[in-house]
Order: structure tokens, then C-alpha cells, then sequence
């Protein structure tokens, strides 16, 4: 059940590229043929024969994708060291990658958003949604970010101010993520453990 579910949101991630591209039918399923095939020599017999299509619209379907880019053509060795074309769809692939990134940094942000506003007790404003995307455009990982954020909360000063000089503090000392800022936490407890220890040890009454 957990693969079919797997090849379903891969087939629906296939359907979604496509759609973007504006492919025609014969583009879409010469694309598809093309995902789903072993041997990706192009045979245009085999594939009119296949896809129920006249090899002219095969090949005007083909010299659609090559001029989108969205395929293209590699030469490779046999096993009996014959070189070979072979169509490859790394440039389609990788436009999928680049829109399955693009969603999934728009869909940490509505949960970074959502963080906010559950800690704020409020719905952000405008100006707050650009403060919370311009730290990220900065470099500042979300979760830092957040950690800021409980740092203020816990603080009892829960506004974006007094996050974006935690955040600022946390720069200059050269933090770049959570672990940075546990570490040096842990760091100063065990200085001022130190500290307190020789205080109390200290020979106050014969001090000279």
C-alpha cells in the first residue's frame, strides 16, 4: 500500500510538470513512454506501434520535446562497446526537483508562519510576513529562526524586535544553527558553575 502511494504522488508530481509545459497529448504521452521505458533507444516503429500513433506524429511529438529541452539525446557504449543514442530526461527531471524544492520551502513557510502566529497569539501582519522572510532571504536557517523566537517567548518579550537582535547577537558571535547556541548555553553554564564554586571556596577571611 505504502508503494502504491509512493507511485501515485510520483505520477501526480509527472502529471503536474507536464501541465506546466503546456504539452500537447502526443507530447505528453511520448514523455510519459519515454518515463516508463527500459531501453530509451529510440525506436520510432516501436513507439508509434505503441502509443497507437502515426510515426509522424511521433517524430513531430519528439522534435517538440528537444526544441522544449525537455529531453535530449546521449550517446552511450554497449556492452559490446557499440556507441548507442539513448534519450535522457535529466532536464525534465530536473525541473521537477526544482518545482518539489520550490514547494516544499513555500510549505515550511506556512509553517514557520503558523509557528509564529501559535506564540503571538495573533495573525501576522503584512510587514510581519516580510521581517520572518527577510531573515530566511539573509541566510538564517528556519530553525534557527524559531529558536530566536522561543528564546523571546521564554523571555517574555514575544516580538519580532527583540528576535531580530537575538538573531543579530547570534551572528555576530558566529552561530549558524541551534547546536551553535546549545553548545555555547551548556559553555557559559559550566563558567558561571565555576565560578560560583570558587567564589564559595575562596579564603575570604585570610584574603591578603
Amino acid at each position: 500500500m505504502f508503494k502504491d502511494n509512493k507511485k501515485l504522488v510520483a505520477e501526480t508530481i509527472f502529471i503536474k510538470e507536464a501541465l506546466k509545459e503546456n504539452l500537447s497529448l502526443n507530447e505528453f504521452l511520448l514523455l510519459l513512454y519515454f518515463d516508463n521505458s527500459f531501453d530509451l533507444v529510440f525506436d520510432i516503429k516501436v513507439v508509434a506501434k505503441t502509443l497507437n500513433m502515426s510515426e509522424e506524429q511521433v517524430l513531430e511529438a519528439y522534435s517538440s520535446l528537444m526544441k522544449k529541452k525537455l529531453i535530449k539525446v546521449k550517446a552511450e557504449k554497449d556492452g559490446y562497446g557499440k556507441v548507442i543514442e539513448k534519450v535522457c530526461l535529466d532536464n525534465f527531471y530536473n525541473e521537477i526537483k526544482t518545482d518539489v524544492k520550490n514547494s516544499e520551502i513555500e510549505s515550511s513557510k506556512e509553517d514557520i508562519f503558523s509557528i509564529f502566529e501559535s506564540n503571538f497569539g495573533r495573525s501576522l501582519s503584512p510587514m510581519d510576513y516580510e521581517i520572518i522572510n527577510a531573515w530566511i532571504d539573509k541566510g538564517f536557517s528556519e530553525e534557527l529562526v524559531i529558536a530566536a523566537l522561543n528564546e523571546a517567548v521564554y523571555n517574555g518579550v514575544p516580538n519580532l524586535r527583540y528576535i531580530d537582535k537575538v538573531l543579530y547577537e547570534w551572528n555576530r558571535k558566529g552561530y549558524k544553527t541551534v547546536d551553535d547556541v546549545n553548545n555555547r548555553f551548556k559553555e557559559d553554564k559550566q563558567n558561571d558553575k565555576l565560578f560560583e564554586t570558587s567564589v564559595l571556596n575562596f579564603d575570604w577571611l585570610n584574603e591578603k
